[in-house]
């Protein structure tokens, strides 16, 4: 199963805040969190979001990049 998040209008750490939030909750049956941040007017969120030195998490697996250059799908591992 997978999630949808949203980060346009955040700031990079209200994104990131809500981002971890997310993760930490997500449901035993959640294995991808897809997170549309956006590529047009600025970086910030999306060099977060792939930064594995920022967004952490015990259960993020990996970061899996897409033809869409405005979102980026997180892996993570049942809890």
């Amino acid at each position: 199963m997978e999630l949808s998040f949203d980060a346009h209008g955040l700031t990079v750490l209200e994104a990131k805040k809500q981002l971890e939030r997310l993760i930490a909750s997500a449901d035993q049956h959640v294995t991808s969190i897809r997170v549309i941040h956006g590529f047009q007017h600025g970086d910030a969120i999306r060099a977060m979001v792939r930064d594995p030195k920022e967004l952490r998490s015990k259960r993020l697996v990996r970061r899996k990049l897409t033809m869409n250059h405005g979102e980026t799908i997180l892996i993570i591992q049942p809890k």
